[in-house]
């Protein structure tokens, strides 16, 4: 089934609906979509590897949470919904840090970036995820470049480095 998301104007507006399969065709319509990081006490990221069935970045380190807006969902229930979806987070608080506009040679996005401090445990997707751990700020900046992250991750880590360091 193709999921029903918003389709946004550069200022996070809601003008209209798309279905995900066009989003993701090369035509780029904006459409707006959450991303978590999540941070233990030592400051450590989680990450996320993207499992091999994804129809973009499959086998990439991305951000600890990501996900599409569903059609007529307010971008704080999405954070919720995928952060329970994706690493059965039932309880956290997150800290809003900006949203953006993101465009690789396949899609557009108004992304809204959040983060939290994390300590409970973690029940993955396995569907969506092959496999997550916490990465320290060093074995990240080692890595940058190499294709082990998303670009997307690659990107926000530049100034989330800048905001949490």
């Amino acid at each position: 089934m193709d999921e029903l998301l918003p389709l946004v104007d550069e200022c996070g507006i809601v003008i209209g609906s798309v279905l995900r399969s066009i989003c993701h065709d090369g035509s780029k319509p904006l459409h707006p979509v959450v991303h978590l990081h999540v941070l233990n006490e030592k400051g450590e990221i989680l990450l996320q590897k993207r499992s091999m069935n994804k129809d973009l970045q499959p086998g990439k380190w991305d951000t600890s949470v990501g996900g599409h807006v569903d059609f007529g969902e307010k971008i704080e229930e999405t954070l919720i919904r995928e952060a329970r979806e994706e690493l059965g987070i039932k309880e956290m608080k997150p800290i809003f840090l900006r949203s953006y506009l993101f465009e690789s040679d396949i899609e557009k996005e108004m992304v809204y970036s959040y983060q939290t401090l994390y300590e409970g445990i973690f029940e993955f997707n396995t569907e969506e995820i092959d496999e997550i751990r916490f990465w320290s700020w060093a074995e990240i900046k080692e890595n940058l470049g190499k294709s082990v992250f998303t670009p997307n991750f690659e990107m926000e880590f530049q100034w989330l480095s800048t905001n949490n360091r």
